[in-house]
């Protein structure tokens, strides 16, 4: 995938150069066997301190280790952990 850059013009009128960002996505969009690192857990404080007691911590680097029948076994902190694809989507990603 080539990375394109654009030209913003500011308030000045001058142009600077700006490359997107890597792209965000839910850790349930995320394939077998990639590796992507939590940016936000979004959802209830409960759901939310449930995540972190399992591991996932933003910044936290995490392996989809497998799919399977609505369900992913994930590597979080070298331990892996099984949870739904509802509950995968509460975590936001990038790679």
């Amino acid at each position: 995938m080539a990375i394109q850059s654009a030209s913003i013009f500011g308030s000045t009128g001058t142009a600077r150069q700006v490359r997107p960002t890597a792209a965000q996505m839910p850790l349930a969009m995320v394939q077998a066997g990639e590796t992507v690192h939590i940016l936000s857990i979004r959802g209830k404080d409960e759901t939310r301190r449930f995540l972190n007691n399992l591991g996932f911590v933003e910044g936290t680097e995490v392996v989809v280790v497998s799919e399977l029948s609505g369900n992913m076994i994930v590597s979080v902190k070298g331990t892996r952990v099984a949870i739904s694809k509802s509950m995968a989507n509460r975590v936001l990603t990038q790679e």
